[in-house]
């Protein structure tokens, strides 16, 4: 959502620190917060005005009128206070229906002053601009402002002057105080405007001689803009309305919300309760809460949430979790009710969401047995087949009742099941699986639902067997942003509605360079060219009208106003939501002036037999499922996409199908509005009646009453607004979309469902009947002959994507790739089968990993130690050897780091460090074969062969490797048995005897030592011990310690900034070739 209430202090804050006036602001930073927990120590050590001041003290909790409903303490000392507040602190108080607990109060100083220097200001916005309100008297007996203030508009992007509000506003205030109140009204607007206010109301605003004071206040902000406003407003907290508690499972849900960029809701109305609900969409959630009110649950409903936005399997899992663990806190007598609802997905995996759903399913299978919870599902879009499916599955193994219902039950018949007031169907009819669709194989795969008419009304004009092609303007488009998955959709939807091309031209994305994309059209490979620059695309492409843009939110604004430079231009998409409501009234106001029509912000549109903008409809087979690839007689208009899609649906199954659809959006200010397209579908011939469905908040649907009576719209209208639960709550809930709150009585669902009733459109009882009254319109259409029903055509097949398909599981093919140490697919990074978080939480350290990776096991304590010692004794052994040398010279000679590393690897073999596995594998054979220390080395001399890891350049008997002194204690002391090591000593008390640097070299002792780990450790077999020996893992310990030291070498040359390297010629011996030489 956007517009949300912010505290008084935290409002009052905002306008102390960053208005700029001519005015005098007097006690700015005057405002001390007192709750339960407070310390008044301290508060009057931070606060020494509480000491010399009378007060004013007054509960700060979103509450109106508190003046009126005895909540403020005026002039009283601090004591005074003290006394005053033990009455009302943590004291239940009922304002209006809500009922709730006094616990957050604001102390201020109190301003003696005289009635007429009471003043109201208000600034508050609408789709064409800001409204200043002002009237000349304020305080608790103001009244109806509305009625009463003077009023003044400031356009969009337009500025307030101290003469505008002068001469507008200020017609009844005495003179000498004009200039002060007209200094400060304009710096409060300038405020409102910097800092995102949607809603700043100052009542009463006192104006004495030493200047302005701001008494009550009360706020919006728009919470979207926090990307932009961060920087002032800090980090904000938004309280709950006053009746309703702030839980931390919310504030979890939001934190999690703000790090997705899927949409996660949750607000609780009643903890207690025993209906619960996890809805999918925005508009959905809506619709689910007010059927479950207009059955009578509204006392029982315990949440409102939702998650969309194509949400992963463990967001979906962490959120479904936090639901699971409230509704298992406190038994119900009745049982409890879990729905699990949504309407037909545009584009989220059904499948993977409902996977995270099941995991916590099965993590409370427990909990939710033994507190009786039922639950019903019902869903649809991209593999929601395999969805339900898994979610019947974990039903019959966890024991818990689970209900599962596809499309092919209409969105909230579940909640009359859970209820008790429909019976719940033993084998529900299942829809065909996704692939029948996308593979045709089957003829009756075109028409799964028997419920379905097989005609539509689009007339021909030949008997060609192409389905019929939708009357209007075949637009093009330009793609803004790397959106391929959208794309293919398009072009897919494009083919089966047998376009004779696609109706992509391009894409532009800024942060590649231009290049050509790859898609299919329909079974043949295209290129569509990808542009750096939106100039260079409309340059090219001057046939393109539409543009359909997929930047961010914080990008859409400055991208969308640079297309609507372009005069090509007609229709803009907008995908993203949460674009800041200022920026949207801003593109709203360009668009209107260069005749540029906005879809959205947060829109899908579809054309059937035509045009589709971005993943309207979902996957190909509700596409062909709700027959969008030909033209119906039925135009809807709704906000929400999610339900868009739901009436695609409802309309194919009562109609002969969808001519148009559009969803405007959610946000407060919808780039068009409903009577946009209403008026649009009036003058389409081809349609013949219209469907809207509106919602809470917002005077929109009033336009279409208008319409109505006076005759402008004469075509049948069906409409339901949704939201009518909202008047049932106690206190007021946000639902998902923006726009989605009502300001007054008249803006409730309820008020505009009666309006439209009156004005003569279609209005069903319940959402429930939205189809029943749809069906009865269009079959009296019938009747009259006004629609004539024509013969249905299948549309050509579209392949299935690789991907999906196996997604799908419908397909195989061997895997180019084995691995079993890393996966890296799912939320987390597991090694070896142990998720990383556990390896950080065991504290197993790079050995352990080591150990996970290399060994495909969970080493012993003493084993990672053990690795870890080696790499570190390993790590370097000064310049002089072959693998440093080289990659110094490397270095030097300019290049980088990893042809560095390199050069330095590549010298490790037999002769240098890569002795750990010839020693292993030659110490392992002679003690196995039962020699003797003596017989082994009488043999290796006798072959004439040398004892790999015997001997050393430097060190001696009498000049001992350190390295090896200090691996062979810690062996001797945590190895529960060494006997390769003590054979290998056996054999250097031999060589040394003959030679006192014949000794066991560190690659030497650290090959015997790693054979005696793997056998004696009890984590390998001795078969499993001599394969990690044969296939060289030894080798890997020298090659990882000592790449640490080529690093460092590389590392210290540049840092030394060490030039090219050359040999010196006196350190070079030039000699003849031996024939000369003789």
């Amino acid at each position: 959502m956007s517009a949300k209430a912010i505290s008084e202090q935290t409002g009052k804050e905002f306008l102390y620190k960053y208005i700029c006036t001519s005015a005098a602001v007097q006690n700015r930073f005057c405002c001390a917060n007192v709750t339960p927990e407070t310390d008044w120590d301290r508060l009057t050590q931070e606060h020494a005005w509480l000491l010399t001041e009378q007060l004013v003290v007054k509960p700060d909790q979103l509450i109106k009128r508190r003046g009126k409903l005895g909540l403020v303490g005026i002039n009283l000392d601090l004591q005074g206070v003290q006394e005053w507040l033990k009455a009302h602190l943590m004291k239940d108080t009922t304002v209006g229906k809500a009922k709730g607990i006094l616990k957050n109060f604001l102390i201020e100083p109190f301003v003696p002053h005289r009635q007429e220097e009471e003043f109201y200001v208000c600034i508050y916005a609408t789709r064409e601009g800001d409204h200043v309100l002002f009237h000349h008297e304020g305080g608790v007996e103001v009244g109806d402002v509305d009625a009463k203030a003077q009023r003044l508009m400031v356009g969009v992007d337009n500025k307030l002057s101290e003469d505008q509000v002068t001469e507008q506003l200020l017609t009844h205030v005495p003179d000498k105080k004009k200039q002060v109140l007209a200094s400060f009204i304009v710096g409060l607007f300038n405020l409102y405007e910097d800092l995102y206010f949607t809603y700043l109301e100052i009542n009463p605003l006192v104006v004495t001689d030493d200047g302005v004071y701001i008494l009550d206040m009360a706020a919006k902000i728009d919470a979207t803009a926090d990307y932009i406003c961060k920087a002032k407003w800090g980090d904000v907290e938004f309280p709950p309305p006053f009746g309703r508690e702030a839980y931390p499972e919310e504030a979890y849900i939001a934190d999690l919300d703000a790090k997705s960029g899927a949409s996660l809701k949750l607000t609780l109305l009643n903890p207690r309760g025993r209906i619960w609900t996890m809805v999918a969409g925005g508009g959905a959630s809506v619709v689910y809460s007010d059927t479950i009110c207009d059955l009578g649950g509204v006392d029982e409903l315990a949440n409102y949430g939702e998650y969309s936005g194509a949400p992963s399997e463990q967001q979906t899992y962490d959120y479904a979790k936090t639901i699971l663990s409230l509704m298992t806190r406190e038994k119900h007598p009745q049982g409890k009710i879990l729905i699990i609802g949504g309407s037909i997905a545009n584009f989220t995996n059904v499948a993977a969401t409902f996977k995270g759903i099941v995991r916590a399913i099965k993590d409370y299978q427990g909990p939710l047995k033994e507190h009786e919870v039922t639950i019903f599902v019902r869903r649809g879009g991209p593999n929601y087949q395999e969805g339900l499916r898994v979610m019947g599955e974990v039903g019959k193994t966890t024991g818990i009742p689970i209900h599962v219902f596809g499309t092919e039950t209409h969105m909230t018949a579940i909640v009359g099941m859970a209820l008790g007031h429909r019976p719940i169907p033993n084998q529900p009819p299942m829809d065909a699986h996704t692939a029948n669709f996308l593979l045709n194989t089957s003829s009756s795969a075109m028409t799964p639902a028997t419920t379905r008419t097989a005609s539509f009304s689009e007339p021909r004009t030949s008997n060609d067997a192409s389905p019929a092609k939708n009357s209007a303007h075949v637009s093009t488009a330009i793609v803004w942003g790397m959106q391929t998955r959208a794309v293919q959709g398009m072009l897919d939807f494009d083919y089966v509605c047998s376009r004779d091309e696609p109706s992509v031209a391009a894409m532009v994305y800024p942060f590649t360079g231009d290049h050509k994309q790859k898609f299919y059209w329909g079974h043949k490979e295209i290129l569509l060219p990808v542009y750096k620059n939106m100039a260079d695309a409309m340059k090219k492409h001057p046939e393109v009208d539409v543009v359909i843009s997929f930047a961010s939110l914080r990008s859409a604004f400055d991208s969308t106003m640079e297309v609507m430079q372009y005069p090509q231009i007609h229709t803009i998409a907008i995908i993203a939501e949460g674009i800041p409501e200022a920026q949207t009234r801003k593109m709203i106001k360009v668009a209107d002036e260069k005749g540029v029509t906005i879809i959205g912000p947060a829109t899908v549109s579809i054309l059937p037999g035509c045009f589709k903008i971005g993943n309207t409809g979902g996957m190909l087979d509700n596409i062909l499922a709700s027959k969008l690839y030909r033209p119906g007689s039925v135009a809807y208009v709704s906000r929400s996409g999610g339900m868009s899609n739901e009436l695609n649906n409802i309309i194919s199954r009562t109609t002969d199908g969808v001519y148009e659809g559009v969803a405007i959006g959610g946000d407060r200010y919808p780039g068009s509005t409903f009577m946009d397209h209403v008026l649009h579908y009036e003058d389409t011939p081809g349609i013949k009646m219209i469907v809207v469905l509106g919602e809470i908040g917002g005077t929109e649907e009033y336009k279409i009453c208008q319409g109505i009576t006076e005759g402008r719209i004469t075509k049948p209208v069906v409409c339901w607004c949704i939201g009518t639960c909202a008047t049932m709550f106690a206190s007021e809930v946000q639902f998902g979309h923006a726009g989605a709150c009502a300001n007054q009585a008249s803006e409730t669902a309820l008020a505009k469902n009666q309006a439209l009733r009156d004005a003569g459109a279609y209005v069903p009882k319940s959402f429930d009947e939205l189809g029943d009254v749809i069906r009865s319109v269009y079959d009296d259409l019938v009747a009259k002959g006004t629609i004539v029903p024509a013969q249905e055509v299948p549309p050509p097949t579209v392949p299935m994507d690789y991907s999906w398909a196996r997604e799908l599981g419908l397909i195989r093919k061997p895997a180019s790739f084995m691995t079993s140490i890393c996966d890296e697919r799912g939320q987390e990074l597991i090694y070896a089968g142990m998720p990383i978080t556990e390896v950080f939480k065991e504290e197993m350290g790079l050995g352990g990993v080591l150990g996970l990776l290399w060994f495909q096991r969970r080493l012993p304590r003493y084993a990672c130690q053990f690795i870890e010692m080696c790499l570190m004794v390993t790590a370097d052994h000064g310049p002089a050897v072959s693998g440093a040398h080289n990659t110094i010279v490397c270095a030097r000679a300019g290049k980088d780091l990893v042809s560095s590393l390199t050069s330095g690897l590549l010298t490790i073999g037999d002769r240098f460090g890569g002795a750990l596995d010839a020693a292993a594998k030659q110490f392992s054979k002679a003690f196995d074969s039962g020699m003797l220390p003596m017989e082994f080395v009488n043999k290796m001399k006798k072959d004439g062969k040398l004892i790999m890891g015997i001997g050393h350049r430097v060190k001696s008997i009498n000049n001992p490797d350190m390295r090896v002194q200090i691996l062979k204690d810690f062996v001797k002391q945590h190895f529960p048995s060494t006997q390769l090591l003590d054979y290998a000593l056996d054999v250097e008390k031999i060589t040394t005897s003959k030679k006192p640097n014949l000794i066991l070299n560190v690659d030497g002792f650290i090959g015997v030592a790693f054979v005696d780990l793997l056998r004696t450790c009890g984590g390998f077999t001795r078969d499993e011990a001599d394969e990690f020996v044969e296939i060289g893992a030894l080798n890997g310990i020298f090659v990882l310690g000592r790449s640490m030291g080529f690093i460092g070498h590389y590392l210290d040359q540049k840092r030394l900034k060490q030039g090219l390297y050359r040999h010196p010629w006196d350190d070079i011996s030039y000699v003849l070739p031996e024939h000369m030489s003789m």
